[in-house]
Order: C-alpha cells, then structure tokens, then sequence
C-alpha cells in the first residue's frame, strides 16, 4: 500500500488543475488516468467538435463567396482525410500538453490504469493499492446507447466514433435534435453529406424556449438539413445500403435511409466501474455522485467534480468545480455550487449564447417581467458580415431590475453573452448595463438598445 494526502481520478478539466493546486500547497498526490489524459473536452468533445466547426464554416463561407463578390473559380471541395488530421493534430496537442503537465507536478505520482475503490480511502490500479484521507473523483461521462428497437442489429456512431470518419458519410441520421448532434448535424452537411435529423418530442432543443426552437429549426432545413420531429416509432433495421431507420407511425414518410446513424440521445456518467458500493458512495437512479453544495458525497473525504456528479455537463462547470473544491479544501474563501449561474452555449452556426433563466423559466417564477427581443438584422455587424440569422431577447425582473436571463442566437452570441453575464454576476441592475456604452460595430453594443425597447411580459 502506497499512502498519499489525496488520490484523483481522471484527467478531465477539473483534475489536473486541482492536482497543481494540491501540490502548491505541499500536498502528495495519486493521479490515476485509464485511458486518455485531457477527458472529454479534450479528446471527444470541445477541441475536436469546435475545430470541425471551424472547417465546416470556412468550407460554407467558401460556398457564399459570390456573395461577397469574389469568384473562387468552381464548387468547394471536402478533403474529409485533411480535415481529420488537422483535428487530430489540436487533439494530439493539447492531450500531450495536459499529460505533460500533470507529469511534472511536484509531488504527484501518475498511474495509469482503471481505478476501483477498496475503501472509503483506498484505490486498486492494477496492482498498485493506493490510500489517502481525501479522494477526488473526476471521471466524467459518455455517450448513452439508448435500448430502441432494432439498434443492436445495426452499427451506429457516437460523438466519440464518429470522429474516427476519414470520409464524408453519404447520408447520415442523427437521432437526437439536441445540442450534440445538431452541431454534428451541420457540421457533416456543411462538409457535403446529406443529413435528416430525428427528434422523439415536438422541437428541437427542447430545453429552450420555443422561437429559440423554431429559429435554430429554421437555420438548419434553410441549409438543406431534413428535420423530423414528433418521431414516435424510431427503429432500425439492416438495408442493403447501410441502416433503414424508422421514424413515425402514423404519418409522413415511415423511415429512412442511413449510410450513418449518429445516437445523439444523451449522457451518462463513468461511475458503474468504480466499486462506488465498497467505498459507501452514494449514485442517483440515472448513476451520478450525489453531492452538497460544496460537491462533497456522502463519505467524507470523498469529493466528485465534472460531469460525473449530475450538476453541470460543460467544461467551464468542471473547472468552477474545481475552484469550489480547491478553495473549501485549502482553506480559502469558501465557494459553493449555487453561487453558478447557468451558462452555455450551442455551437452550430450562429451560434446560441445562454445565460440564466429562459424566457419560460422566468414565467414560471411568477415574477413581474420585461422583456426585450431584438432580430439580428438590426445588428450592423451582423448585416456588415452577412450573417443576419437569429435574433438577441434580454428577461428582466420589473420591480427589482435583476437581470434574470438571456439568449444571443446570431454571429458571435456565443462572445457577446458574457457582457450580460458579468452583470449578473455583479448582481447589478438593468439599467446599470442599459447606460453602458458600447463599441460600434459590435453585437454586444445593440444589448443596451434591447434593454431600452423592453416591454411587460
């Protein structure tokens, strides 16, 4: 048995950071990866979907480009081969960089291998019987294969395998009109592919609100993506052409065609491998850490962060994990998980920036409201680059002046949102940000002109 201060498993976004800081601070480390070091975000999520994205819009801004008056001289062609290795060579990079990193620690010890709790305080890696006062689990997620129909008689892509590509699919079918599979979506159909998009429930991203909904619906079929919602019977069965892919029961066309079938269908976290029961760690029914506020379990001394604790499936969440556990644990100004305010953001093409509560969310409060909404052809910057798509709408407590939420669905949404975002961290009101003046020509100066329009929702 080898005896450390604390044992972390998984290199996601929160455990390396929480590794150097343990090691600041004259702490002895365990460090257990089984597989590949970055997590997630690294190697099958932010750093290779984002640089495809990259590829999928240079090769679509490639199609416009007589609208901009140049002449590229015949229709744009995919090298899907050279698309691949340049996401690869950003992966391969910033994997070899994090395991680097952490490598270099002073006072951290690297095992490589499958980690299983023992104990309360005790992890086997292989051979290796590892013991510390305080573990961190950090192991994150992947994708869920859910039990339809058919789909143990066909093959079928992930977000993981279908990176692996090296040729553009002919036809591919992503089930799930959630945020994962519509950025897969376009980014294929952009690159050349034919795509039809499957979703069980009435809209796309259900979670936002409805003209949020309809408009990234709108901005897909206007790019010749088929999407079929209200799909009631999906299934599958083997064709002679790749899989056939049931889609309603009732009416329109039953199924499809797929030379590919991407399942975009959720997330669910790497914790049924852990001997969490040997170490009295309590899961939820769908198998994530249950935590407090601080993100401790049930154990003490036995912390998880990142996605496998059920309370946020970004990276920028896993790190605030980390920030939240760092602090508690070292003795710095306490931290905790309420004090987050929900923000993400949607990576199709525009791009959908979110933050606190959607217009549905806020109604629900019972709350007096101003709303504010503004189409992002009235954003010069977006006229100016030719992408006047979406549209910009700001939720406001009327008595109190509290930002409650926001969304920025158009060109740089994803940027812009922030400047929203920091007031309502600084917990300023409205009209604080409504007499800022912003610089012209940005998407962001059109903010405090949407707040001035707002009217009682």
């Amino acid at each position: 048995m080898k005896t450390f201060d604390a044992i972390i498993i998984g290199a996601g976004q929160a455990g390396p950071s929480l590794a150097e800081k343990l090691s600041e601070a004259g702490r002895t480390v365990a460090f257990v990866e089984r597989k590949l070091f970055g997590g997630t975000c690294v190697n099958t999520g932010c750093t290779p979907t984002k640089a495809m994205v990259a590829s999928a819009y240079a090769a679509h801004l490639a199609s416009r480009a007589s609208e901009f008056g140049l002449e590229l001289g015949g229709p744009v062609r995919v090298d899907m081969g050279r698309v691949m290795a340049r996401v690869d060579a950003i992966v391969a990079k910033s994997r070899t960089g994090v395991e680097g990193w952490i490598r270099c620690l002073k006072g951290c010890t690297v095992y490589e291998g499958h980690a299983r709790f023992e104990g309360p305080d005790s992890v086997r890696v292989g051979d290796e019987l590892l013991t510390a006062p305080q573990v961190f689990i950090n192991v994150g997620g992947r994708a869920t294969v859910p039990d339809m129909p058919g789909i143990s008689s066909v093959p079928y892509l992930t977000n993981s395998s279908i990176l692996k590509l090296k040729q553009v699919p002919e036809h591919l079918v992503v089930i799930g009109g959630s945020y994962i599979g519509l950025e897969f979506g376009q980014i294929f159909r952009r690159l050349g592919a034919k795509v039809t998009v499957i979703e069980k429930v009435g809209r796309l991203i259900s979670r936002e609100d409805e003209d949020i909904s309809a408009a990234v619906m709108e901005i897909l079929e206007a790019e010749g993506i088929d999407v079929r919602v209200d799909s009631t019977c999906i299934s599958f069965a083997p064709h002679v052409d790749g899989v056939e892919v049931g889609i309603k029961c009732d009416e329109g066309e039953p199924s499809v065609v797929a030379s590919q079938v991407l399942l975009a269908v959720g997330r669910r976290p790497n914790t049924d491998d852990l001997g969490l029961d040997k170490a009295g760690v309590v899961t939820d029914g769908r198998g994530y850490i249950t935590v407090d506020d601080e993100l401790r379990t049930n154990v003490p001394g036995i912390w998880a962060l990142g996605d496998c604790n059920g309370r946020g499936a970004f990276t920028h969440t896993s790190f605030n994990d980390f920030e939240i556990v760092a602090a508690n644990v070292l003795g710095e100004a306490p931290r905790c998980v309420s004090d987050r305010i929900s923000a993400y953001a949607l990576y199709t093409d525009p791009p959908l920036g979110r933050a606190g509560m959607s217009e549905g969310e806020a109604r629900k409060s019972g709350r007096p409201l101003l709303i504010g909404k503004m189409p992002m052809t009235r954003v010069g910057r977006a006229v100016e680059k030719g992408e006047t798509k979406g549209f910009m709408k700001i939720v406001v407590d009327a008595s109190t002046k509290e930002i409650l939420g926001a969304a920025i669905l158009g060109v740089g949404g994803d940027e812009a949102i922030h400047g929203v975002l920091d007031m309502m961290y600084a917990k300023a009101g409205y009209d604080v940000l409504q007499r800022s003046v912003g610089i012209h020509p940005t998407v962001s100066e059109l903010i405090p002109t949407m707040l001035g329009e707002m009217q009682p929702g």
